[in-house]
């Protein structure tokens, strides 16, 4: 018997956005339309953890908890699929928020996305991974639905609430939504199936072989029961008939129905690796983060002694769209004694693995212990540390072993690891060791043809191939690889054979500063300053007779006040060999791209100053030199001086304060 309806419909149309993603869903993705059953039966049992813990921590919910489930109910001839569960439910409010609007945090990523999918598919240029990909990677969940059914209708009733919802939409821009006040707890999905078939190919989602098979592939985990049922025949009439019922075949063809569990409800994490396939760890890997690419690798680890727990963790492959996002869920899944506690424990793991996926069962934790207490449990802590330190001894060991692999996951999720270098100081040790670098070497072996580069290079390993007589570990930080690399910082460390690291992440700019120095030798920018390399390494430049700085005392004097408005001091340089000028820092002043990071994230900074350095050698300085003698006042020195200051200042990267006029004046002297 359906539930009945009090009042009338309310019709309300999508949000936008919503309505965008809807239409390129229904008419695009339809590479693996088993994903939709996995998100559904995911989405239940979620209810389902959650409505148990509900329950734990209030005893007046008054809810059944002893037959908690999932059901499937194939309708073959009605073409309907029903996906139900008796957990916790939504409220009106919730189905509102949570199916009428879609969720805020990359939205427009996603939409951009399957838009290029869909372009790529008219063209032909799509494999069916890319939409694949698209589905797992932006978790779309619900909404998936609509691949494989013409109308979608979600009854729901939340526990402890008198009246249920019901929701209905077509997927074509509106949806009704109505009060019914008999619905059961829980939630219910009822699907109008699409025809099996047909040019999208799709199966039979009435069926039970059907069912069976995406169930046992994709949800055999789910540490619920997940039920349906079905039709067996009767079985033959045993033992001797009377003769008054000879010819009697009342029972011939008859049929019985039976409720089968379709998964094993097996948890993985207590299982011997052994008995784990890796395609059941990647579908549990997908389960836990609403994705859809491989693992790159699983880790598995038990505790035993003081306190008990097992962890299922999970490195991916791919970036979450969201990994940047401040709204973006971190954390593991908790569980205690195989009961659901929490979903994105951000305890259990720091923010700079928050790409970390999996559980945490654990033995000894209470039950009924909130949130904020829960923040502060000793064991809560013991276990992060624990979790941190095998994470990276993994991350190293795909470092030694799998160089190819470790390129790509660097590539990914490098910048996220080296926050850590700032925010954990007890980690800080083996993310170095992890941690992986372009460097100048690396750059020259790339052009001769060398794979040095193949993974970069740590600071142990720059410290171990460091020139004669260095002492600091040199480092140049910036937008780009190649900006960095023909910066005229570099000049003077290239011509002796010094290494420089090449940093090009915005967090680079701020962790430098907060480690100092790695085994006693001091992190040193090669743009802040003075630079003396005398000793170090062996000078290959061509050798020139050493400038009379003397000579340039009025010209350095001149210069900086007819810049004063733009540099705080202008000096000869030691770090150029080819280049006539540079913008170099004091000590401890910021970097121009830390300054513009600190300014687009909203806060207010003063303008700073830089220094001017001059190569003595180069001929433009020395012709400025030369004309600056022979008459201060002669026409176009100032422009010369301007020129020259600009350049420098685009040689780094960095911003004029006056680019118009700058360009005028460059052609004007052309």
């Amino acid at each position: 018997m359906s539930p009945q309806t009090s009042g009338a419909a309310e019709t309300r149309e999508f949000q936008a956005e919503t309505r965008q993603l809807l239409d390129l869903m229904i008419h695009s993705i339809y590479s693996n339309p088993d994903t939709f059953l996995r998100e559904v039966i995911s989405n239940s049992s979620d209810a389902l953890d959650k409505l148990r813990l509900a329950a734990l921590q209030d005893s007046t919910l008054g809810v059944d908890t002893s037959d908690l489930h999932i059901e499937l109910i194939p309708d073959e001839q009605a073409r309907t699929l029903t996906i139900r569960d008796n957990g916790i439910g939504m409220s009106r409010d919730e189905v509102v928020d949570l199916i009428g609007t879609l969720a805020k945090s990359g939205t427009g990523q996603m939409r951009e996305a399957l838009a290029a999918a869909r372009a790529a598919q008219e063209s032909g240029e799509a494999s069916e991974q890319v939409t694949a990909d698209l589905i797992g990677q932006f978790g779309i969940g619900f909404y998936s639905t609509f691949m494989v059914a013409d109308t979608v209708t979600l009854v729901t009733r939340k526990a402890g609430e008198a009246a249920g919802t019901r929701w209905i939409s077509g997927g074509e821009g509106t949806y009704t939504i109505e009060e019914v006040p008999d619905a059961p707890q829980g939630t219910s999905v009822i699907l109008q199936l699409k025809p099996a078939g047909g040019d999208a190919a799709l199966p039979d989602y009435a069926a039970e072989s059907t069912l069976r098979r995406v169930v046992r592939t994709y949800s055999d985990f789910i540490a619920w029961p997940i039920r349906t049922e079905v039709e067996r025949p009767a079985p033959e009439p045993t033992g001797d008939s009377d003769e008054g019922d000879e010819g009697d075949d009342s029972s011939a063809g008859s049929t019985l129905t039976e409720t089968v569990t379709l998964n094993s409800q097996k948890a993985l994490w207590t299982r011997p690796r052994s008995e784990v396939t890796d395609e059941e760890y990647a579908e549990f890997y997908r389960h836990v983060s609403h994705a859809w690419d491989e693992p790159l690798e699983t880790i598995t680890l038990k505790a035993e002694g003081t306190f008990e727990y097992q962890a299922l963790l999970f490195l991916p492959t791919q970036v979450p769209f969201d990994l940047f996002s401040q709204d973006s869920k971190r954390g593991v899944q908790l569980y205690v004694r195989r009961v659901f506690i929490m979903d994105d424990c951000e305890e259990l793991v720091p923010p700079f693995l928050r790409f970390v996926k999996g559980i945490v069962d654990a033995q000894d934790l209470s039950l009924n212990v909130s949130r904020e207490i829960l923040q502060q449990d000793r064991q809560i802590r013991a276990i992060r540390k624990r979790l941190v330190k095998r994470v990276l001894q993994t991350i190293e060991q795909i470092r030694n072993d799998r160089p190819q692999e470790f390129r790509a996951f660097w590539t990914n999720f490098g910048a996220v690891l080296k926050e850590g270098l700032i925010s954990d100081v007890d980690a800080r040790d083996q993310l170095l060791a992890v941690s992986t670098f372009a460097s100048t070497r690396a750059a020259s072996d790339e052009a001769s043809g060398g794979d040095d580069d193949e993974v970069g290079t740590t600071i142990a390993e720059y410290i171990s191939r460091m020139a004669d007589g260095q002492e600091e570990i040199y480092y140049l930080t910036g937008t780009s690889r190649a900006a960095v690399e023909n910066s005229p910082h570099l000049e003077a460390f290239r011509a002796r054979g010094v290494e420089v690291l090449v940093l090009t992440d915005p967090v680079d700019e701020v962790w430098v500063d907060a480690v100092g120095e790695v085994d006693g030798r001091r992190l040193r920018s090669v743009a802040k300053g003075d630079v003396d390399l005398s000793g170090i390494g062996s000078d290959t430049a061509e050798k020139k007779d050493e400038a009379d700085s003397a000579e340039f005392t009025g010209l350095l004097e001149w210069l900086g006040e007819e810049l004063s408005d733009e540099v705080k001091q202008v000096r000869l340089s030691q770090r150029l060999t080819e280049s006539a000028a540079c913008m170099v820092g004091d000590e401890f002043d910021m970097t121009p791209q830390l300054e513009a990071m600190y300014r687009a994230s909203g806060m207010e900074m003063p303008v700073s100053k830089r220094i001017l350095e001059l190569n003595p050698s180069h001929p433009l300085v020395e012709r400025l030199r030369t004309q600056y003698a022979e008459d201060p006042s002669a026409p176009g020195l100032a422009d010369t001086a301007r020129l020259l200051s600009g350049a420098a200042v685009l040689a780094e990267g960095g911003t004029l304060t006056d680019p118009a006029a700058f360009a005028k004046l460059l052609v004007d002297r052309i």
